[in-house]
């Protein structure tokens, strides 16, 4: 169950296609004052499933990069741009991003994360508002507006790449070693790989 259940999205209805094909709205879960916020583009066929966020191979790989980082998913948060499936897998319309954006920048501000990492090209577009070439600029800290307040945001390959394109195993794996330096161990936060 979210921490944050007030910014729970329950019933929306702004993209007839998504809603006619989603199975539940996916909100985001993790603490609500995680130093981390893991922005991705949207559910997948095990999301909707399941009402979680990367819970499918992404979700596994994402997990055994954060423990590889010294973190633990239970200490971050994860949310995706739009909170609702596409039909097949895929990418969010414009028009979709920016009926579900209001609900990410409430999310974004309420939990006020050291930083937002961007996992793939749609969130790291939609966030820093511009053409992002993704691999390149993986582990750049940029800033943008989200909600009317300024922001770091850590561009990061999807966690997808890692398995369709093995080469980009060690460019996340240093991405998220990046995101952990961001973390504040007086939050509660705990590094696995300090104990």
């Amino acid at each position: 169950m979210s921490e944050m259940e007030d910014l729970d999205v329950t019933a929306c209805k702004r993209c007839d296609e998504l809603v006619a094909c989603r199975s539940r709205i996916v909100n985001g879960t993790g603490p609500a004052d995680a130093d981390l916020l893991f922005v991705g583009e949207a559910p997948g066929e095990r999301e909707d499933e399941q009402g979680e966020p990367f819970v499918g191979r992404s979700g596994d790989v994402l997990d055994d990069g954060l423990r590889e980082a010294g973190l633990d998913r239970a200490d971050v948060r994860i949310a995706n741009c739009v909170r609702c499936r596409p039909p097949g897998n895929r990418d969010p319309t414009d028009a979709e991003l920016a009926n579900c954006r209001e609900y990410l920048e409430q999310e974004v501000d309420r939990v006020d994360p050291a930083v937002v990492v961007t996992l793939g090209k749609v969130p790291a577009e939609h966030l820093l508002d511009r053409d992002v070439a993704v691999t390149s600029e993986a582990g750049d800290v940029r800033e943008a507006t989200v909600g009317g307040e300024p922001r770091r945001v850590l561009v990061c390959v999807h966690p997808a790449a890692t398995l369709y394109d093995p080469s980009q195993r060690e460019t996340f794996a240093a991405t998220l070693d990046r995101a952990a330096e961001f973390t504040d161990e007086s939050s509660g936060q705990s590094r696995l790989g300090e104990f």
